[in-house]
């Protein structure tokens, strides 16, 4: 469900998709849906627990109603909480609970009793409601159970609430339409241990020398993926790779692949293929902060100026020329000409930031590009080929980095809000030239947009100086070692910074407080640091060496939602608890990527903790009463694609590599296990035609048959873990979740 509101918070409208609707495609959604109208009655969320029973007593038969709880119920205050109690219906009787305050997570446990009244049998009605002192009570949802499930199954356990049955209004599209892109993906996921298989096959393959070898699990991979799911495939591998602190010899393993597979240099690196995906998502974890830092003083500009920019003769329009001075009346010309000026006035300093970036580049980016120019080099050693190594490498720099990023800055996180319709269109020529300069002025002068000629000379100009960067970038020493998450992070680089609601960790003597307290916060690879506004002098701070876990809270804790916790050590060894609440969902993520990203080197991590907060003597996820218990959840301690995603959970990313090998596991059995199975694919005949000697081919041919078989067997494996896994949860449903 989808709210659109005002900056006054009043209600525009909604969309509601049923998860049927969303499950339909597996692609997911993407569309402009209408907004309708919102009734605040069919507004509600969360789940009851309830325990009922049918009884005989003297008077004939009684309904035991037990209210033991309720969880995530709606916020109906302004304090972000609501003052629930419930009221249960049975035909013409009905009784209330007690009334919680401030909370969205009640607990009742109380015994509500009704006695059967003469007619038909009636249903059993449980509704929640928030109380008001002033007004009506404000409604939180309802479950019903007709006669038949009273008599047959009486209901115990959790359930979902719902609204008031009514017809949804259509408002035909008078309220406006939001366009949605929401895609479901729900799965199973195995304790670790289940997947140690699977992940020693994956990384076998990169742990050697690279070799183009078609047996290997992830060449297996490659080919029966396609589309979407390959830049899904790339998504979840790039992140496996990187918990395993193997990001550079896998990016290694998919250019000798691609390498090896190519004849025109040309072509190399343009499709979407496995190697290209995963260099693109590997640069935005690794390179984001270095982007940042060579774009946004550009960008900034570009969107603060708001100059008007054209130099295609179709598209110039002389009434929005105002904001170009020049004597006389505006002519295209002039507008063009004044265009040219502009756009190497911005073009310059991105040029010269670029060029000059070599140092801040980070170490990962710089030896992933010097394996990355190797590659190409040792396949192409031709005199008329020298561009290709500085190609295959700018491809990704300007065309898939750098160009992207100014085209659309919000989806790199360099603005805050999309550009408008004429900042939008500078964007996209400087995105233009910054692709030619990519391309190192091959295609200069071709195609249809010969209206960029007066900008080839500059773009001519910069070209030989963005040779000579790329030689310097590859220019560098050392190995990988510990995985990339060590150069994630300069010490003295500020990666994040703004305001947060604080609040610290008691000490068990002291009664609890839980105010938090707005702070104003840098993160830099150093330090987490704080005080109470930018300007204030006095700063306090938790060096990033002593962070041990950054983890969500439940919002159970505190009755707030987006609250995380930084768990580090003081002077004297003591681990002490921070936690800040930041003001929306998205936030929260990025905070938890950056501090990851900036701790990821730690020693020492805490494999578990509490999702919750030591309150009443007990905590409030496990319900242990010693404040040192052992944490009831495990960590996740690994670093992020991009500062929007969730933080990486390496189990969750093999099981999708699961579930895409599941996929074409029947593809996999045709092609590789059948003994009159001969493989003459192109790719075949490239590796055969690049020095696989034909002698070979019945040896090839045993290789994948015995990597595939070791693949279906680690696929049996998992599963039969998912169908115990299922079995478990089934018996546990069983035996219901009251525990009695």
């Amino acid at each position: 469900m989808c709210w659109t509101r005002t900056r006054h918070d009043d209600v525009i409208g909604k969309i509601s998709l049923s998860r049927d609707a969303i499950a339909a495609d597996p692609r997911g959604i993407d569309s402009w849906i209408n907004l309708s109208r919102v009734d605040p009655d069919a507004e509600v969320q969360g789940e009851v627990c309830l325990d009922v029973q049918m009884l005989e007593n003297a008077r004939g038969r009684c309904l035991r109603c037990h209210v033991l709880q309720a969880r995530d119920l709606a916020p109906r205050d302004i304090t972000g909480t609501s003052d629930p109690f419930a009221r249960v219906f049975w035909g013409s009787q009905s009784l209330e609970t007690s009334t919680i305050k401030k909370t969205r997570f009640p607990h009742w446990d109380e015994v509500l009793e009704l006695q059967e009244m003469p007619g038909a049998p009636a249903p059993l009605r449980v509704e929640l409601w928030d109380w008001d002192m002033v007004g009506k009570n404000d409604f939180l949802g309802m479950v019903e159970f007709p006669p038949p499930v009273l008599q047959q199954n009486p209901p115990r356990g959790w359930f979902r609430l719902l609204p008031f049955p009514r017809a949804e209004e259509d408002s035909g599209g008078q309220l406006g339409a939001l366009r949605l892109k929401v895609r479901l993906i729900e799965d199973r996921i195995l304790p670790s241990h289940n997947y140690r298989p699977l992940t020693e096959l994956l990384t076998e393959a990169v742990r050697g020398p690279a070799e183009e070898d078609a047996a290997s699990p992830l060449a297996v991979l490659e080919e029966l993926t396609s589309g979407d799911c390959r830049q899904d495939l790339a998504t979840n591998l790039v992140k496996l790779f990187l918990g395993q602190g193997l990001a550079g010899p896998f990016l290694d393993y998919l250019t000798w692949r691609e390498v090896t597979r190519t004849t025109d240099p040309n072509t190399l690196f343009r499709s979407n293929s496995l190697a290209s995906k995963s260099m693109e998502q590997f640069m935005k974890l690794v390179g984001m902060p270095y982007l940042h830092e060579v774009l946004k003083p550009v960008i900034n500009r570009v969107f603060e100026e708001k100059r008007y920019i054209e130099l295609d003769p179709c598209k110039i329009d002389l009434g929005r020329t105002r904001r170009i001075s020049f004597k006389g009346a505006p002519s295209e010309e002039h507008v063009r000409e004044a265009s040219l000026g502009l756009l190497t006035g911005y073009l310059g300093p991105i040029v010269d930031a670029i060029v000059g970036s070599v140092g801040r580049c980070p170490p990962a980016m710089r030896l992933a590009f010097k394996q990355l120019h190797q590659r190409v080099r040792e396949r192409f050693p031709q005199a008329e080929h020298e561009d290709a190594k500085y190609l295959a490498i700018s491809g990704f720099l300007f065309l898939r980095f750098f160009a992207p990023a100014i085209l659309t800055p919000k989806l790199f996180d360099l603005r805050d809000q999309h550009a408008d319709p004429q900042t939008s269109r500078s964007l996209l020529l400087l995105a233009k030239a910054v692709q030619s300069i990519g391309n190192l002025g091959q295609q200069l002068g071709q195609g249809k947009e010969l209206w960029m000629a007066p900008l080839h000379p500059f773009l001519l100009q910069s070209i030989s100086r963005v040779r000579d960067f790329l030689d310097r970038l590859v220019d560098v020493d050392g190995e990988e070692a510990g995985g990339p998450a060590r150069a994630l992070v300069a010490p003295s680089v500020i990666v994040r910074e703004g305001y947060l609601l604080k609040r610290k960790e008691e000490p068990a003597s002291l009664a609890p407080r839980f105010a938090f307290k707005k702070r104003y916060f840098w993160l830099s690879g150093e330090t987490l640091s704080y005080s109470r506004s930018p300007e204030w002098q006095m700063r306090f701070s938790i060096p990033v060496s002593h962070i041990r876990a950054v983890e969500r809270v439940d919002e159970s804790a505190f009755q707030l939602p987006h609250v995380m916790q930084v768990m580090a050590q003081d002077g004297a060894g003591a681990l002490r608890t921070t936690y800040l609440q930041c003001k929306n969902v998205n936030e929260l993520n990025q905070w938890l990527s950056a501090l990851r990203k900036a701790s990821a080197p730690n020693p020492d991590k805490l494999a578990a903790c509490h999702p919750g907060a030591f309150r009443s003597s007990r905590w409030t996820c496990c319900l242990q009463a010693e404040r040192s218990a052992a944490g009831c959840s495990r960590t996740h301690s690994a670093v992020t694609l991009g500062d929007w995603s969730d933080p990486l959970d390496p189990d969750a990313e093999i099981q999708m590599v699961y579930r895409q090998l599941l996929l074409g596991r029947d593809q996999l059995r045709m092609k590789f296990q059948e003994d009159f199975n001969i493989d003459t694919s192109p790719e075949a005949d490239t590796v055969r035609a690049s020095g696989a000697k034909e002698g070979a081919c019945p040896e090839a041919l045993a290789r994948q048959r015995e990597a595939a078989g070791r693949l279906l067997e680690v696929l049996a494996d998992l599963d039969r873990a998912h169908e115990e896994l299922q079995q478990r949860e089934q018996q546990t449903a069983a035996l219901g979740p009251l525990g009695h």
